[in-house]
């Protein structure tokens, strides 16, 4: 059986039923909320693990929910939609989500996605290295904590475990595969467009210019390499 806690964040009530139901029934605690807004109020309010974000309601929308959780918290976070573009998922994981399932979807994959975002990679910290000097960025990765340009830079927790697996594996060029399933699981490995929005945001967190990266340099046709002088 699962542990931890989910809100789900629908407007349709038969969606919320279900999927109270289905998770319920895994052992996981559950909570719903029909709008954004009652989504937030609920965050303040009680601890969770997960959110399952509908990305489509009407009022404060699934994206701009997703923004405002992100703002002040790292929990994982879902995004359910009905479109499948490249663009919409874009959209998503630029917003903070970590990631997203298309509607209709089945139980398995939905529950599959879910343990592979409570998923978290242990801290394997090599003797002098829990403290990462770059050009005007400090990571310590005992404490999770980035300094850059002078003031504390928050990571959401698959940002970090993506830094962290760039830091464990410097100067060679990692193929997008390893890296979707180092990060995020064994199931993944084609998802791409995740790659290019994580990075992106890593980029804009700790680069002295995110448009020239000094850090993380894109390997053509392979993946990406952690440059540590």
């Amino acid at each position: 059986m699962s542990t931890g806690r989910i809100l789900v964040v629908d407007d349709e009530p038969q969606i919320r039923r279900v999927l109270r139901a289905a998770l319920t029934a895994q052992g996981y605690e559950v909570s719903d909320a029909r709008t954004g807004e009652d989504a937030l109020e609920a965050i303040r309010e009680h601890r969770f693990d997960l959110v399952l974000l509908d990305m489509n309601m009407p009022g404060m929308g699934g994206l701009e929910t997703c923004r405002n959780i992100r703002a002040t918290s790292e929990i994982a976070i879902i995004m359910l939609t009905i479109h499948d573009s490249e663009q919409d998922k874009i959209a998503a994981l630029d917003a903070g989500a970590d990631d997203y399932v298309t509607k209709p979807f089945s139980m398995p994959e939905l529950l599959a996605r879910i343990r592979a975002a409570l998923r978290r990679l242990p801290t394997a910290i090599e003797p002098g290295l829990e403290t990462i000097r770059l050009a005007g960025v400090e990571i310590n990765l005992s404490t999770r904590r980035v300094i850059a340009k002078g003031k504390e830079t928050r990571l959401t927790p698959k940002e970090f475990e993506l830094l962290q697996f760039f830091i464990a594996n410097p100067n060679v060029p990692i193929p997008h595969g390893r890296l979707l399933q180092a990060v995020w699981g064994p199931d993944y490995g084609d998802q791409v467009e995740y790659l290019r929005v994580f990075v992106n945001q890593l980029r804009k967190k700790i680069e002295p210019d995110s448009s020239h990266p000094r850090y993380l340099v894109t390997e053509p046709w392979v993946g990406y390499r952690f440059v540590l002088p």
